[in-house]
């Protein structure tokens, strides 16, 4: 997956080259057009970054709470082994 500086840059970088374009090709109406083209995919972007952002920390929540339980569960054997071992 991409980062977000590189998503940033591809997409300044494409917008750079379509409005080249669009500049010695298209009157005030396209250029409108584009414009609000450009706004709809930066809102696409900025959603799919804002639920990459909540998918991690989801994930990083459920491994926090794995490792506790994995920290409680070693303890345990720990006692266990401790106890049998006498």
């Amino acid at each position: 997956m991409k980062s977000f500086e590189e998503l940033a840059r591809e997409q300044t970088n494409r917008e750079n080259v379509l409005l080249s374009k669009l500049m010695g090709e298209a009157g005030m109406e396209e250029l409108v057009d584009f414009e609000a083209e450009l706004g709809e995919r930066q809102n696409e972007i900025l959603f799919k970054i804002t639920t990459e952002i909540d998918d991690t920390k989801d994930a990083l929540n459920q491994v926090e709470q794995l490792t506790q339980r994995l920290k409680k569960h070693l303890e345990r054997l720990k006692k266990l082994h401790q106890t049998l071992s006498k």
